[in-house]
C-alpha cells in the first residue's frame, strides 16, 4: 500500500468534521468573524432551522476583493503570523479553517465590501470555490450565506435533528455570543420572523434581555480582581438552583467557553450551600493575560487550558465564597412569593421580646455543669441531672450549651425592633420555629438553621486552629476494621486539627480520647467510624482532606449531630437567640446539606391564600 497526498477538497471535509456539527457551530463561527472584523451590528437569517439557509450579514470592515479567494483557502487568517502570536491571541478567530470547512460541506456564497471600495464583490461555490470573482451589490461589511449544509456528505446530514431543535440550538449559540459582546446590536429570524433583536447596552440590560428578570430577581453581583485577573458577573443564590446545568454561561476574555477548572472552582464554592443534584445559574467573565491560558487545545476553541490551573481555581472558588457570604436573610432570597409593599394597619407589628433569664438562674446552670460535666455528661446532661431543666434560663442555655463555646456567657440579648426575621411566635411539631416579620411569617427549620450556624463556626475555628477538644475520662472505645484502624492511625494528627483525638488499642479498634463538646459520646464515636470508612473506600488519596472535601464535610457533619434535633421543644428566649444568630450568620439560608433553613411568606402571599381585599 502506497502513500499518497489526499486531495485539497477531502482534506478540508476532514477538518468540517471537527469544526461544523450542525448549524448551530456554523453560526458561531460566522458571528465570531464578524466581531473579529469590528461589527458593530450583526444579523443572523435562518430557513429551516438552518438546513436550508444561513445568512450572517455584518457591518465590519469587509474583506478586500483580491483576498476573497484567500480567505475561503485553509490556514489562512489576518489574526496571526507567529507562534508569540498564537501564544498570545486575543481575537475569537485566528486558526484559519472555519470558512474552508463550511465551504467545503455547502453551497455558499461570501460577499463583502470594504470601506475604499465602490461596491461589494462576491465568490460562491459548491464543496469549493469555483473561482470566479463577480461584482455584488453588498453594503459595507460582509454577508456570508450557507445553504443546503451537508449536501456532499449526506451521511453527516442524516444526523442532524428536527428543524426546530436545530433552530433551538442556534438560538442558545447566537445568545451566548450576544452575551460576550453587548456592545454589538444582534438579532435572530427564523423563516422570516425575528425572534429576538438586541441595540447594543449595557452587559446587565443585554442580560436581563436574554437570560431573564427571574435570574436577576435571584441573584447577587461578583466582582473581585486578584493575581492579575479579574471576575465580574452575577451567580444565583443557592435557593435558585436548577435541576440542569441550562443557566450556566462563562466567559473567559470575552469568549464563551466550558472548562474542568471552573467547573470545579463553581461547584466547591457552592458545596455546602446548595444540593449535590442540583446546579447553580450564573453568568460570570473572567480576564487575565492571554498568555496565561492556551485557546489552542479543540478547533472549535470551546475548550482551553490554563498555564496555571491552581490559581485560576483558587481565585474563582475564593470569589464566589466571598460573595455567597455576603448573603443574608434580608436578601429576600427564601421568599414564598414576591414580596408586595404595604400600607399601615395589617401587620408588620412584633410581639414583645421574652425577658432576659437573671444573673442568679445562670449561676445554677453552671453550678450544674461543673458538678456533672468529670462525670462525662455532656452539658445538657448535666443540666438535667441537676433538675433544672424547667427553669427559662436553663432552656434559654441549652442552645447554647449545643453551640460552640465561646469566651463570656452567651444570654439571649433582647430581639431588636425591625430584625430581618421578625420576633418568633412560637414552634410547629417541635421542628418548625414560626416568626412575625415586618413583611408577614417567617417559617424557620431549626435543626437546619442551628446546623448552619455551628457549621460555620466550626469553619472559622478549624481556619484559626481552635476548635475546642473536651477530654473524656474514659476514652470511648471505637471498634472498625482493622485497615480502617491502620488508616486512622496514620491519620491521627489530621483528625486531631478537627477536633478528634485517637490512638491505637488493638488490631481492630481505636480510642477516642477527646472530642469538640458539642458532640456527646455516642456522636463523635459514630462520626469518627463514618469518617474513617469514607476515607478508606476513596483509597489513592494522599491527604484525609482531599477525600473529605478539604475537611469541610467532617465539620458539616459535626454540626449535623450536634444541631437541634427535631421534636425538641424551645423556649421564646431560645428560638430569639435562633433567630438572631441566622441573621448574623454567613450562608445562612442553607444548611451544610444545601436545604433551606427558613422560608419568608409575605403578607400579600396570605392575603392572596385567604381572598382578602377580593
Amino acid at each position: 500500500m502506497s502513500i499518497q497526498r489526499l486531495p485539497l477538497e477531502l482534506v478540508n471535509q476532514i477538518a468540517a468534521g471537527e469544526v461544523v456539527e450542525r448549524p448551530a457551530s456554523v453560526i458561531k463561527e460566522l458571528v465570531e468573524n464578524s466581531f473579529d472584523a469590528g461589527a458593530r451590528a450583526v444579523s443572523v437569517d435562518l430557513e429551516q432551522g438552518g438546513l436550508r439557509l444561513m445568512r450572517v450579514r455584518d457591518d465590519g470592515c469587509g474583506i478586500d476583493a483580491n483576498e476573497l479567494a484567500l480567505a475561503c483557502s485553509a490556514h489562512a487568517t489576518s489574526k496571526i503570523a507567529s507562534l508569540d502570536d498564537l501564544e498570545a491571541v486575543a481575537s475569537f478567530g485566528f486558526r484559519g479553517e472555519a470558512l474552508a470547512s463550511i465551504l467545503s460541506v455547502s453551497r455558499f456564497k461570501l460577499a463583502s465590501r470594504t470601506a475604499e471600495a465602490e461596491h461589494g464583490w462576491a465568490v460562491r461555490g459548491e464543496g469549493g470555490l469555483d473561482g470566479e470573482l463577480t461584482p455584488d451589490a453588498q453594503p459595507l461589511g460582509t454577508t456570508m450565506e450557507v445553504r443546503d449544509l451537508f449536501c456532499n456528505t449526506p451521511a453527516r446530514r442524516k444526523f442532524l435533528r428536527a428543524e426546530a431543535t436545530e433552530a433551538r440550538h442556534v438560538d442558545q449559540a447566537l445568545k451566548r455570543l450576544a452575551l460576550a459582546r453587548a456592545d454589538v446590536g444582534m438579532a435572530l429570524s427564523h423563516n422570516g420572523r425575528t425572534l429576538w433583536r438586541c441595540p447594543p447596552q449595557t452587559l446587565e440590560a443585554r442580560a436581563r434581555q436574554l437570560i431573564g428578570e427571574e435570574f436577576f430577581a435571584n441573584a447577587i453581583p461578583v466582582e473581585a480582581a486578584a493575581m492579575g485577573m479579574s471576575l465580574q458577573g452575577w451567580i444565583s443564590v443557592p435557593a435558585f438552583s436548577r435541576a440542569q446545568a441550562d443557566m450556566q454561561h462563562f466567559f473567559l476574555n470575552g469568549r464563551a467557553v466550558r472548562d474542568r477548572v471552573v467547573a470545579g472552582a463553581v461547584r466547591r464554592a457552592y458545596a455546602d450551600v446548595l444540593h449535590g443534584a442540583r446546579h447553580p445559574a450564573f453568568l460570570l467573565f473572567l480576564s487575565l493575560d492571554p498568555a496565561r491560558v492556551d485557546v489552542n487545545v479543540h478547533p472549535a476553541k470551546r475548550e482551553v487550558r490554563f498555564r496555571d490551573s491552581g490559581r485560576v481555581h483558587e481565585f474563582l472558588q475564593q470569589s464566589l465564597q466571598r460573595a455567597l457570604g455576603a448573603i443574608r436573610p434580608d436578601s429576600g432570597q427564601h421568599q414564598y412569593a414576591p414580596a408586595a409593599g404595604r400600607g399601615g394597619g395589617s401587620g408588620g407589628g412584633h410581639a414583645p421580646a421574652p425577658p432576659a433569664p437573671s444573673v442568679a438562674d445562670w449561676v445554677r446552670v453552671a453550678e450544674a455543669e461543673a458538678r456533672y460535666a468529670p462525670s462525662g455528661f455532656s452539658a445538657t446532661q448535666a443540666r438535667e441531672a441537676a433538675g433544672t431543666e424547667t427553669a427559662v434560663a436553663t432552656e434559654a442555655a441549652t442552645a447554647s450549651a449545643q453551640d460552640v463555646p465561646s469566651e463570656g456567657p452567651q444570654v439571649p440579648p433582647r430581639a431588636a425592633s425591625g430584625a430581618a426575621l421578625g420576633e418568633p411566635l412560637g414552634q410547629l411539631h417541635g421542628i418548625y420555629v414560626i416568626a412575625q416579620n415586618n413583611e408577614g411569617l417567617v417559617v424557620v427549620d431549626q435543626h437546619a438553621a442551628h446546623e448552619r450556624i455551628l457549621f460555620e463556626r466550626l469553619k472559622a475555628q478549624y481556619a484559626a486552629g481552635t476548635i475546642p477538644r473536651q477530654q473524656y475520662l474514659v476514652p470511648v472505645a471505637v471498634t472498625v476494621p482493622e485497615d480502617v484502624a491502620d488508616y486512622g492511625e496514620q491519620r491521627a494528627a489530621e483528625l486531631a486539627e478537627l477536633g478528634l483525638e485517637i490512638e491505637r488499642s488493638a488490631p481492630g479498634q481505636l480510642r477516642l480520647r477527646a472530642a469538640p463538646p458539642i458532640l456527646s459520646a455516642e456522636a463523635a464515636g459514630a462520626l469518627l467510624k463514618r469518617v474513617l470508612g469514607v476515607a478508606v473506600d476513596a483509597e489513592g488519596s494522599h491527604h484525609l482532606g482531599e477525600v473529605l472535601d478539604a475537611q469541610q464535610r467532617v465539620l458539616a457533619d459535626v454540626a449535623c449531630k450536634a444541631a437541634i434535633k427535631a421534636h425538641r421543644r424551645l423556649s421564646l428566649p431560645e428560638m430569639t437567640q435562633l433567630l438572631r444568630d441566622i441573621e448574623a450568620t454567613e450562608r445562612s439560608g442553607q444548611c451544610s446539606h444545601g436545604r433551606p433553613t427558613w422560608v419568608q411568606m409575605p403578607l400579600s402571599a396570605l392575603d392572596r391564600l385567604f381572598m382578602r381585599g377580593q
